[in-house]
């Protein structure tokens, strides 16, 4: 975080309209904007993404209404939450009621305790700004013992020409509990709007959170997304991030394992085209010991696309026996193309088991050849090898009907047949 010298971040909010009567964690959060300032190239954690062609803007909030029917996820029985330009729609959302889930709009409940859980978690000027002036936003709660009996989906539509969408959602799933959570982001006409999501949650001692995250907005918004999520002892956390859309995409995803024994893994996948940006940067601190993470993101980029991964692990002092795995992969469809990776691991144990790798090339030519060679044309040919390149990643998402879907995309897409 850089100080300002001549703060940009208050015009940018400038436009934007909150409470007076604010809880204390969002007038904190909205007076420390007023020595903050944007990132700049010149930060390490920015380095390859320039956040200009956001902050230059002029947005504005506003209520709209957008049918939602089209972007429900076929075959799946989900209670249903719609956010339209960050506002939540009850009327095209569905919730079952269960004994001891508690799903609800962010604005009838209070965080304040809740939100206690991940002060040790460093904000950017994105999340402050979301945290200040969000709109709405889906507060779930799963008790101990407890099992969802369906997963919630969370639907998030922005429309409307520069328009800034500020959604915040949390998680909290309690001991021995467990929870299964879809996030879908999409936009209609709205070219230059920018949407600024945070999801935050905490995974109890032996609980279960799974995140499927699909962003699949159209070529010409702009999407910021922040994930910042604490584990406790023999807690498990899954998340899949899958990026097709949006003209610039900055996925900010940090994890605190807090507790032994915890099982972590991250899958993403990324496919770009035209003059798109997608930035993944992940973090996972292990605390403590006996942990496993496992992480594996791969990308496609073509035409005149760009593409960042860094991620980092860090194995603190008194974290023995951890397995630490990462692994990032990415293939260029064009000369245009671009992808700047960074895999990072910092241990400070002498007990463990820990990896990392990366890669970067183009389809295999002897590939192609031998498939062109049993009658498929070159463009199926690359198709076939760029699945399957991708579709290790996709097998890790443990939703059949969510795996499903994901393919249906890549099909309407990018013409994939499978």
């Amino acid at each position: 975080m850089e100080i300002a010298q001549e703060n940009k971040v208050l015009q940018f909010v400038e436009n934007l309209s909150v409470g007076n009567d604010l809880p204390t964690y969002r007038a904190m959060a909205k007076d420390a904007l007023a020595g903050m300032d944007f990132p700049t190239t010149r930060v390490e954690d920015w380095k390859y993404t320039r956040v200009t062609r956001i902050t230059k803007q002029n947005y504005k909030s506003v209520e709209a209404t957008a049918d939602a029917s089209a972007y429900r996820i076929p075959n799946m029985d989900a209670n249903v939450m719609v956010f339209v330009n960050g506002f939540y729609d009850a009327a095209q959302s569905s919730i079952e009621a269960q004994e001891g889930v508690t799903i609800s709009a962010v604005a009838d409940m209070d965080l304040e305790d809740y939100l206690d859980k991940l002060d040790s978690i460093d904000e950017n000027v994105f999340s402050l700004i979301n945290k200040a002036y969000y709109t709405g936003g889906a507060f779930v709660r799963v008790e101990k013992k407890v099992v969802a009996a369906k997963p919630l989906h969370i639907i998030h539509i922005t429309t409307g020409e520069g328009v800034i969408a500020n959604t915040r959602h949390f998680i909290d799933v309690d001991q021995s509990a467990e929870m299964e959570v879809i996030c879908s982001h999409h936009s209609v006409n709205a070219a230059e709007s920018f949407s600024n999501v945070v999801l935050e949650g905490s995974v109890g001692v032996n609980a279960g959170l799974k995140v499927h995250k699909l962003q699949l907005e159209e070529l010409d918004m702009f999407h910021i997304s922040t994930e910042n999520f604490i584990q406790e002892k023999d807690a498990r956390f899954d998340i899949n991030t899958i990026t097709l859309g949006g003209l610039l995409v900055r996925n900010g995803l940090n994890i605190l394992v807090d507790g032994e024994n915890c099982d972590t893994m991250l899958n993403g996948v990324y496919l770009t085209k035209d003059k798109q940006l997608v930035d993944n940067h992940t973090f996972v601190d292990h605390l403590q010991a006996h942990c496993v993470s496992d992480e594996m993101y791969k990308g496609v980029m073509d035409g005149k696309s760009k593409a960042v991964f860094n991620g980092k692990v860090i194995v603190r002092e008194d974290s023995q026996k951890i397995e630490a795995f990462q692994a990032n992969g990415n293939v260029l469809l064009s000369r245009d193309a671009e992808v700047n990776a960074k895999p990072e691991l910092e241990i400070y144990a002498d007990d463990v088991k820990c990896s990392h790798g990366c890669t970067i090339g183009q389809l295999d030519e002897e590939g192609i050849f031998y498939l062109r060679a049993r009658g498929l044309g070159k463009k199926s040919a690359e198709q076939l090898m760029t699945q399957a390149f991708i579709g290790e990643v996709i097998e890790r998402v443990k939703n059949e009907t969510v795996q499903e879907y994901i393919y249906t995309q890549f099909e309407e897409r990018f013409g994939w047949v499978r």
